[in-house]
C-alpha cells in the first residue's frame, strides 16, 4: 500500500480529530451501516439502525398482546445500548492507556463482528434465528453510532438518518428564504454543513442498495466486503501501537 494512502487510512480512525476527519470517517461509516441496515431488513423484515421504529413496535405490540414481539423489540433495543456501552468502555480503557487505537479499537470490534456474523449466518438453519440475528446487528449498530458520536463530540451520528433529513430540510429552507425587507440582517444557510448531511445520507441509502443487492445474491456473505473495508481503516493506528508498546499510561 502507497505510503500516503496508509497515512490517510491512519489519520481516519487516528486519535487526533479534525472536522475533515470526522467527516471522512462518517462518510465511511455511513456506507457500512447503509450495507448492514439493508442485510438485516431483508433478512430479518427489521431495521436494526431505527431505534425510535423499535420502540414505537414495543409500544404497538404491548397493546395488541402480542408479547413476542414485545420482547424482540426490547431485545433489540438494549443490544443497540449494550454496543454503545461497549464502545464507551472500549474507548476509554485505550484512552486512559494513552493509545492512538482508542477509536480504532472499536472498529475492530465491529468489523471483527460483522465477519464472523457474515461468515457463520448462513450456517445457522434454527427456526428462530431472527432471535440471534437482530440483537447482534443492532449491537454493531450501537458501537458504530456511538464511535462516531465519540469522535465528532455528538456532532454527526451516522444512522439516524431522521435528524439529518430535518437539518437538510432547514438549511435548504433558509436558502429558499428571501425577506421583504432589506434593513434585516439576511438568513443564512449552512452550506457546510448541507454538504455534509447530503453526502451521508446519501451514502447510507448507497449502503442500502448495496446490501440488499449483496444479500439477495449471495445472502449475508454479502457483509464481509464491509467488515474487511473497516478492519483496513482500523488497522493504522493499532499497528502504531503495537510498535510503541508498552505504552506508559495517562491519567
Amino acid at each position: 500500500m502507497p505510503m500516503h494512502v496508509w497515512r490517510r487510512l491512519r489519520e481516519v480512525a487516528g486519535p487526533e480529530r479534525t472536522p475533515a476527519r470526522n467527516f471522512h470517517l462518517a462518510n465511511l461509516l455511513a456506507l457500512h451501516a447503509g450495507v448492514l441496515n439493508s442485510v438485516g431488513f431483508v433478512a430479518t423484515a427489521t431495521y436494526t439502525s431505527h431505534m425510535t421504529g423499535l420502540t414505537a413496535i414495543v409500544a404497538d405490540h404491548l397493546v395488541l398482546g402480542d408479547f413476542r414481539l414485545v420482547a424482540l423489540g426490547l431485545l433489540a433495543i438494549a443490544s443497540f445500548v449494550a454496543g454503545a456501552a461497549s464502545c464507551a468502555l472500549v474507548f476509554n480503557w485505550s484512552r486512559r492507556r494513552g493509545l492512538r487505537s482508542k477509536y480504532a479499537s472499536v472498529l475492530v470490534l465491529e468489523s471483527s463482528m460483522v465477519l464472523l456474523f457474515g461468515l457463520l449466518a448462513e450456517r445457522v438453519t434454527w427456526e428462530h434465528r431472527t432471535w440471534l440475528f437482530i440483537p447482534v446487528l443492532c449491537y454493531t449498530m450501537g458501537l458504530q453510532n456511538a464511535i462516531v458520536t465519540k469522535a465528532s463530540d455528538a456532532q454527526i451520528r451516522t444512522t439516524h438518518v431522521t435528524g439529518m433529513v430535518t437539518d437538510i430540510g432547514i438549511e435548504l429552507g433558509k436558502l429558499l428564504y428571501r425577506p421583504s425587507r432589506s434593513d434585516l440582517a439576511p438568513v443564512v444557510a449552512n452550506v457546510g454543513r448541507l454538504k455534509h448531511h447530503l453526502s451521508i445520507v446519501g451514502l447510507f441509502f448507497g449502503g442500502g442498495v448495496l446490501g440488499a443487492f449483496g444479500y439477495l445474491t449471495i445472502g449475508f456473505y454479502a457483509l464481509i466486503p464491509a467488515a474487511l473495508w473497516l478492519l483496513i481503516i482500523a488497522l493504522p493506528p493499532l499497528v502504531a501501537d503495537f510498535r510503541d508498546w508498552p505504552a506508559p499510561p495517562r491519567p
